[in-house]
């Protein structure tokens, strides 16, 4: 098997209806196969795939086991040169996947690749978790190449060069099998959130390639426009944050990045709290007292990667502050960050 590409459901059958038939038309040829991981659900998912989509191959898993772990359950029991992590919620375009075979076939030093991401709701304009490639600041902040904090730029073609990137985004992820499993797969005990860059930062650090194919192009829904941050998302996002920070940054640099870190994170409290939101600003204090809690089962998992880095600096990762950039340089576009360009 060339392919697979892997969709993890989970109580998705709304949505599987609706965007399923784009992968499944878009995602045809020798070798390739499309599957949907069923991470327990308890909806009318599996009985609808059978019955609508049985040209798809199906895998159950007994329970959910949350975005990384279901990913890593899932790969076990697909044997294919390249999958694909797709969520739930992409469209695909026709060739989607041909721009990326060709790519990695060609260049053995890349380990993964995604297209470019743009939003299923507003298809002209950059999709927020994605865009055209992920970068990432000293102080672990993502951005993208057409998405700087909260700004997401219009798609005019701008980036539409391939250029390596620090992480490719979990929606559309295309990564050989071989060096997913080698790095050990999504970490689990991330359950959601932050997993994928985790996962690239290991395979950046150990020198394998990571790359945005712009002239592959899916459209993603995505949770990015909800104008209220959901208290559990802001909870993962900074726990896990902290914890990737922890597990990856050069013994040089992890004190005063921490340091840092704990007043920013305090800052994002306090800005919370001010806007009366109470519970966002409880998630990021639960946040960080959770970090401080579980930080000693990932030494092992510190050291080894540590151990194993054989590229620091990373080119992806900007020695400046990305909030920095944006609030006092005033830069809202990728093109217009002094320490990348592309």
């Amino acid at each position: 098997m060339k392919v697979s590409v892997v969709i993890l459901n989970w109580n998705g059958c709304d949505m599987l209806r609706t965007f399923l038939p784009s992968v499944v038309r878009y995602s045809k040829g020798a070798g390739i196969e499309v599957c949907v991981a069923d991470n327990g659900s308890t909806d009318d998912s599996v009985n609808m795939l059978h019955r609508e989509f049985p040209s798809v191959r199906t895998i159950l898993l007994e329970q959910n086991h949350g975005f990384a772990d279901g990913y890593n359950v899932a790969l076990q029991q697909v044997d294919a040169e390249y999958v694909v992590l797709l969520n739930s919620d992409v469209e695909v375009t026709e060739r989607w996947l041909e721009p990326m075979i060709a790519y990695l076939d060609a260049h053995l030093e890349v380990a993964a690749c995604q297209p470019k991401i743009r939003s299923q709701r507003q298809k002209e304009y950059f999709e927020y978790a994605g865009a055209s490639g992920g970068f990432i600041d000293k102080y672990g902040y993502p951005f993208c190449r057409g998405r700087i904090m909260g700004v997401v730029e219009e798609d005019k073609g701008q980036y539409d060069t391939i250029v390596p990137i620090f992480w490719a985004t979990g929606a559309a992820l295309f990564i050989r099998r071989a060096d997913y499993l080698n790095i050990g797969g999504l970490d689990g005990r991330f359950f959601a959130h932050m997993e994928e860059i985790d996962l690239c930062w290991r395979l950046r650090s150990r020198g394998r390639g990571i790359v945005c194919i712009p002239q592959s192009v899916v459209y993603h829904v995505g949770g990015a426009t909800l104008k209220k941050e959901n208290p559990r998302k802001t909870f993962l996002n900074f726990r896990n944050n902290l914890v990737m920070l922890y597990k990856n940054l050069p013994q040089e640099e992890f004190d005063k990045v921490m340091r840092v870190r704990t007043c920013l994170d305090y800052v994002a409290a306090l800005t919370f709290l001010l806007k009366g939101d109470i519970s966002n600003a409880r998630a990021v204090i639960s946040a960080r007292r959770e970090y401080k809690q579980i930080c000693p089962s990932f030494s092992s998992s510190r050291e080894e990667n540590l151990r194993k880095k054989t590229l620091n600096p990373i080119p992806e990762r900007t020695k400046s502050s990305i909030l920095w950039q944006f609030y006092a340089r005033g830069c809202k576009r990728f093109s217009q960050l002094s320490d990348l360009k592309g």
